[in-house]
């Protein structure tokens, strides 16, 4: 199984990091926009399309407000996992910066570059979006 584990840090407050990563069915709005061109909830499972034309169904296994973490499964779509589960999370770095968590672990081992690359291309958009965010809310 490969695991996948990507931290960085946000300039913007834990509280306003979680609300956007909270916001499941948003995620092309608030969290990652251009990167995910869209998201829709059906029951427990948000449709995801990527700005690459891959789209995923993901089963929301939780959402804990407590901890600030998301976590979900790839469980249908044009990426076809044997196992897929992976997880968001926001710690407090100070009062007005964010540690940003996202691990991901899958199989089979060779949709690791592909989607380690994805994981990347989405930090990066994600760091863009919440940093220009907090600029603007200041």
């Amino acid at each position: 199984m490969a695991h996948i584990h990507k931290e960085f840090l946000i300039e913007s407050a834990p509280d306003n990091v979680w609300a956007a990563v909270r916001d499941v069915s948003e995620i092309h709005r608030r969290l990652a926009p251009g990167f995910v061109t869209d998201t829709r909830l059906e029951a427990d499972t948000r449709v995801v399309t990527f700005s690459n034309g891959v789209v995923v169904h993901e089963l929301l296994v939780d959402i804990d407000h407590e901890a600030r973490r998301v976590a979900y499964a790839v469980v249908g779509g044009s990426l076809a996992p044997k196992h897929h589960h992976a997880s968001m999370q926001v710690f407090a770095d100070g009062k007005d910066h964010s540690r940003f968590v996202w691990i991901t672990d899958v199989t089979p081992d060779d949709l690791a570059g592909p989607i380690a690359e994805m994981v990347d291309q989405g930090a990066l958009v994600i760091k863009q979006t919440l940093e220009t965010q907090a600029t603007l809310d200041n």
